[in-house]
């Protein structure tokens, strides 16, 4: 199979990390380390993050298991804070997975920020991303859902540009909330259902967009061979894009097909329609340029 992307294999190499940190700590056990061969780059961080707060003991175990926790780890509610964008639901969803396979509390504190504001405050980074990732980021992020996804019921957003003392009595009342309600093992089925739906979705777009930009590449293609002119070619390229990027959000919205098309045992894919659909109105947008 095809290697994942360098972020895909990171997140991934990040959740094994936080399961065998979760496992330890609920068991008791000592926190021991993957196999040599298979250790990610993020464990030792991990450790060095444990013990510089104190929860894991400077002494190895018997036959070199790993460190044992402290009395301050396993005394005394432990909030692990996991910072990232987490710009899919789905991606959030894998945490809550965790969270519920072992009993655990769990919740989310979202922080909304204009665009603008992050522009500015990304161009302040001693490392700065350009600024095009930022505007795909916010055209990518979901926000929590609380009315669709019963999971996300843990859930917060704030103004981050505009921080109160409001606000941090939100957040305190947040964790207690979340400690107070650990996820349950057997939470009903419609969770595992909505999660199923949202990664689903999420692949389809993906598929869909890939699609898409084989469409656009072939159509480019095609009207460079009928002649159109330099000029030209890039308003059909923007107006191509423009089109994909429309057809996507209303995928990822699920204005097309909300779900799958089941009739006799046969299943549509919903992305199938959306294709077929962008591909006739591509094709009307470029013959605009070739039939002047």
């Amino acid at each position: 199979p095809p290697q994942l992307p360098r972020w895909k294999r990171s997140r991934r190499e990040l959740l094994q990390c936080l399961e065998r940190f979760l496992r330890a700590l609920v068991t008791g056990g000592p926190l021991s380390a993957p196999a040599a061969a298979a250790a990610p780059p993020a464990w030792e961080r991990l450790l060095a993050c444990c013990r510089g707060q104190g929860l894991l003991s400077s002494a190895e175990s018997h036959a070199g298991a790993g460190p044992y926790w402290t009395h301050a780890a396993t005394s005394r509610p432990l909030y692990l804070i996991l910072d990232d964008n987490f710009y899919y639901q789905s991606m959030r969803y894998e945490v809550y997975q965790l969270a519920r396979k072992y009993s655990l509390s769990f919740c989310q504190l979202f922080l909304e920020c204009p665009l603008e504001c992050c522009l500015q405050r990304n161009r302040l980074r001693s490392h700065p991303l350009p600024d095009q990732t930022i505007y795909l980021m916010a055209r990518k992020i979901e926000m929590p859902d609380l009315k669709k996804n019963a999971w996300e019921r843990n859930s917060l957003v704030l103004k981050s540009f505009d921080c109160t003392s409001e606000d941090n009595e939100q957040i305190i009342s947040l964790l207690a909330t979340a400690l107070e309600n650990p996820v349950k093992q057997n939470e009903e089925n419609t969770e595992q259902k909505e999660a199923d739906r949202a990664t689903c979705a999420a692949s389809t777009v993906h598929q869909a967009d890939q699609t898409c930009r084989r469409i656009i590449s072939q159509t480019m293609k095609d009207a460079k061979d009928k002649n159109v002119l330099p000029g030209e070619m890039k308003s059909l390229s923007e107006e191509l894009n423009k089109l994909k990027a429309e057809f996507l959000e209303d995928l990822r919205q699920g204005n097309n097909l909300k779900n799958q098309i089941c009739i006799q045992s046969q299943c549509f894919d919903p992305a199938t329609s959306v294709i077929s659909s962008f591909q006739h109105k591509a094709t009307n947008v470029v013959n605009k340029y070739i039939l002047k």
